[in-house]
C-alpha cells in the first residue's frame, strides 16, 4: 500500500497549528480567579438615582443622582463616593455623616432609578459591540446571544471575562462557554458586572489560517490538488 503523499504546504501548517497550540496561553495563566468573583449585590453606578429616606427628619428626604465623577451630593453632605459601592455601604457612610448634624439619624437609601447595565463583546462573534440593559446584568449566554453568537472560528472552550474592580485593577475570568451552551455545567452561565468585556478568541487553527492567507497565500496562489503514477513503468510499457 503506498503511504499517503503529503503537501509540504501542509506539513508546514500543522508544525505552526501544534506550535500556536502549545504558545498559547490557557485558562490557568489568564484567570487564576474563580468565577464566584461575581457581584453578589447590586454596585450603584454613574446616573442612578438614590432616594435618601430619614425617619427622625423628613423634611430631609431627597432624590440625588450619581455624577458622572462617581460621587453624589445631599443637603447636609457634599460628596460621597457612591458608584462601584452597595447601597447599603453608601448609607452607612452617610449615617456617619448626617449624624455630626442630627441626632440619631435612621437613615436608609434606596435605588429609585437603576442606569442600563453595559456590557462589552468582542472578539470572534458575529457582530460585537455594547450592550444596554435594564434591571439585572446580562449572562455570559444572554450577552453573546446579543452578539450574534459565536463564528465558526470562535474557541468555545475558553471565553475570557475582563472585569475593572476597585480601583481600576483588572481581572480576568476564564469560562467554558461550550459547558454553558450545552448544560454540561449550568454554573457557567454566569452574571456579567456592570462594564464588563467578553471576549472571544479564535482556535488555534483558526489564528493559524488566518497567518497563512496574510503571509503566504495571498502572494503565492497554492494548487492543494496533485496526481502521481503508482507505478510508472507499467504506465511506460502500456504506451
Amino acid at each position: 500500500m503506498v503511504p499517503p503523499v503529503r503537501s509540504p504546504v501542509r506539513l508546514a501548517l500543522s508544525a505552526l497549528a501544534c506550535c500556536v497550540a502549545a504558545c498559547a496561553p490557557t485558562a490557568r495563566d489568564l484567570a487564576p480567579a474563580p468565577l464566584a468573583a461575581s457581584p453578589a449585590a447590586y454596585l450603584v453606578q454613574v446616573g442612578d438615582v438614590l432616594g435618601v429616606r430619614l425617619y427622625t427628619a423628613p423634611e430631609l428626604d431627597e432624590d440625588v443622582t450619581v455624577r458622572p465623577d462617581g460621587r453624589l451630593g445631599t443637603t447636609l453632605v457634599q460628596s460621597v463616593q457612591a458608584a462601584g459601592r452597595t447601597p447599603d455601604e453608601i448609607a452607612a457612610e452617610l449615617r456617619g455623616a448626617y449624624a455630626a448634624e442630627l441626632k440619631d439619624p435612621r437613615l436608609t437609601l434606596e435605588v429609585k432609578s437603576a442606569s442600563p447595565a453595559r456590557v462589552y463583546v468582542a472578539g470572534d462573534v458575529a457582530s460585537p459591540g455594547e450592550f444596554t440593559t435594564q434591571g439585572p446584568t446580562l449572562t455570559l449566554l444572554q450577552a453573546v446571544a446579543r452578539a450574534g453568537g459565536l463564528r465558526v472560528t470562535g474557541d468555545d472552550s475558553h471565553v475570557f471575562i475582563v472585569r475593572h474592580q476597585t480601583g481600576n485593577n483588572p481581572l480576568v475570568l476564564s469560562v467554558d462557554y461550550r459547558a454553558a451552551m450545552t448544560g454540561t455545567n449550568p454554573a457557567a452561565d454566569v452574571a456579567l458586572a456592570p462594564f464588563d468585556v467578553v471576549y472571544v478568541p479564535r482556535t488555534g487553527i483558526a489564528q493559524v489560517y488566518v497567518w497563512f492567507n496574510q503571509h503566504f497565500q495571498q502572494f503565492v496562489p497554492v494548487n492543494w490538488g496533485f496526481s502521481y503514477n503508482l507505478n510508472p513503468l507499467v504506465s511506460n510499457q502500456r504506451q
